[in-house]
């Protein structure tokens, strides 16, 4: 069975581990600082996340929509337009509002999480998690057809893949990132688990 250590403090700074009259140690103040930082790097890094595939649709809607592909690397990468009701690889097209649900859902646990978050890394996995469902979401939102039944702008065409978007990869990087840190045994509160 696994055992769960929370970071605090040092062996080489002992007052760190003594607790003060309200029963709080050094560390557990400071780990609220450090709490509200990653709260902070969270939201930094899922406001760039979202700008950034917001830009990017705007700029494929204006310029590359109704126009032939581009070529990037060959014909190996090229950025074409592609409107997708459905899910990641044009999956469930019939369901675009319940993926717009999902999507809302996911936001809302990421914020309830952001309140016990203490570490960096999670609080960036968290952000790029965050941004990529709110690029999607407001694609989902606010363009044709209509509210909750939106087409997603994708763009990115990679030979023999599915074409998807800025937004997609945050999320797919914000997947790998929480996989990796759930088997190094670190948890979104700080907490490290020893085997």
């Amino acid at each position: 069975m696994a055992e769960a250590e929370r970071i605090i403090g040092t062996p080489d700074n002992p007052e760190a581990q003594q607790p003060d009259e309200s029963g709080s140690t050094a560390a557990d103040a400071a780990g609220r600082g450090t709490g509200k930082r990653r709260i902070l790097v969270l939201i930094g890094v899922a406001v760039v996340a979202y700008l950034l595939d917001l830009v990017s649709k705007l700029i494929v809607v204006a310029k590359l929509e109704h126009q032939p592909p581009i070529d990037i690397v060959g014909d190996w990468l090229q950025f074409r337009a592609l409107r997708n009701p459905g899910a990641a690889f044009g999956f469930g097209e019939a369901f675009t509002v319940i993926f717009t649900i999902i999507a809302a859902g996911v936001i809302v646990v990421i914020v309830r999480l952001a309140r016990k978050l203490y570490s960096l890394p999670w609080a960036i996995a968290l952000g790029l998690l965050l941004g990529g469902a709110l690029g999607n979401l407001t694609d989902r939102l606010f363009r044709a057809p209509g509210v909750f039944e939106g087409a997603v702008v994708d763009f990115i065409a990679p030979k023999h893949f599915a074409v998807f978007n800025l937004a997609d990869s945050a999320i797919v990087c914000g997947g790998i990132l929480i996989v990796i840190l759930s088997f190094k045994g670190l948890d979104p509160d700080g907490t490290v688990h020893k085997d």
